[in-house]
């Protein structure tokens, strides 16, 4: 049987004047799905969200939601609700009357126990049991975060836009928060459409993902396809460093260092170290070949036994070799 779709784009496309933000834009997102849309600046996305949360009329293409068409919809007749990379809450209300204040334009609609049970329930559940009567700017970063999606999940709609959310986090708190982010998608079971110019982001936490490159999908599929199985050199490039021994591409991870012969069945090149980084548990280790090129191993730290002006050889094994070469 297959899933329900709570999202469809059928040759989506927008432009202003003669330039071509979206062209022919065609992806589905299913029910209770972490879908993440990832790429450059400029290259689409967000334009391609604002056309899907009604902010943004098309020029071509239809916008659906649960089969429906919705391109003739205004934003509040949608039911789709959309948390910024801003959180845009509001500095004098409290965690719990920000959270309230959506479900007060359903006060005809949704009884006040209802409401209230409503707002109880997603405190729990983006974990801010206590913090009810903080204002913003007592909250953490992370917490900040956390209200801003309760603000939208309490309203219940059919799929949860988020506009690189993330972006304004440190390092480490940003790895925190996927974590999180996926777990409170998870006990929803509503559809988030994720965005993010971060390809680390999309590959943690999307359940399918799509690239976008200059208004056009480039690729969709599952982070583990994308990555090992790419379709094109800037699909590769984009989701990882890619070492192009002679016009094949294969990633650092898979490339080998050795001073010996490498054995059978395998791919080689000689090559000169260039140097050695140490980065905890693994290292990086620079080697350039005869005709100039570099590329990048990485290996255990305790097995780097390499310095500055090693002849070595460079080998990898075909199956890791990746589906496009560097003409693609």
């Amino acid at each position: 049987m297959s899933q329900a779709i709570a999202l469809e784009l059928r040759s989506v496309s927008k432009h202003f004047g003669t330039q071509r933000a979206v062209h022919r834009v065609s992806l589905s997102v299913n029910r209770g799905e972490f879908f993440g849309l990832l790429g450059p600046s400029g290259c689409g996305k967000t334009t391609t969200l604002r056309l899907i949360a009604g902010f943004d009329a098309p020029t071509g293409g239809q916008v659906l939601l649960n089969g429906e068409a919705v391109d003739h919809l205004p934003p509040y007749r949608r039911n789709v609700n959309t948390v910024f990379q801003s959180y845009a809450l509001f500095p004098h209300l409290t965690v719990e009357k920000n959270i309230y204040f959506g479900l007060e334009q359903q006060a005809q609609r949704l009884a006040k126990s209802e409401r209230r049970a409503r707002v109880r329930d997603i405190l729990s559940v983006v974990q801010l049991v206590g913090k009810e009567s903080r204002y913003p700017h007592q909250l953490s970063g992370g917490e900040r975060q956390r209200v801003a999606l309760a603000r939208a999940l309490v309203l219940q709609p059919d799929l949860l836009l988020l506009d690189e959310p993330l972006s304004a986090l440190d390092p480490q708190l940003r790895k925190q928060m996927r974590r999180e982010l996926k777990e409170i998608q998870r006990s929803v079971g509503i559809a988030f459409l994720f965005i993010t110019h971060d390809a680390e982001e999309a590959l943690s936490m999307s359940d399918r993902m799509a690239l976008m490159n200059e208004g056009v999908l480039e690729q969709v599929g599952a982070p583990r396809e994308l990555y090992e199985a790419p379709n094109s050199r800037f699909t590769a490039e984009f989701l990882g460093e890619v070492n192009w021994l002679g016009r094949i591409g294969v990633r650092p991870e898979h490339t080998r260092v050795t001073k010996g012969d490498p054995g059978f069945d395998v791919r080689s090149l000689d090559a000169t170290v260039e140097s050695a980084t140490f980065l905890g548990s693994r290292t990086h280790v620079y080697a350039k070949f005869a005709d100039g090129q570099e590329c990048t191993a990485e290996i255990e730290s305790l097995a780097c036994e390499f310095a500055p002006g090693d002849q070595v050889r460079i080998w990898w094994r075909r199956a890791h070799e990746l589906p496009v070469t560097l003409n693609t």
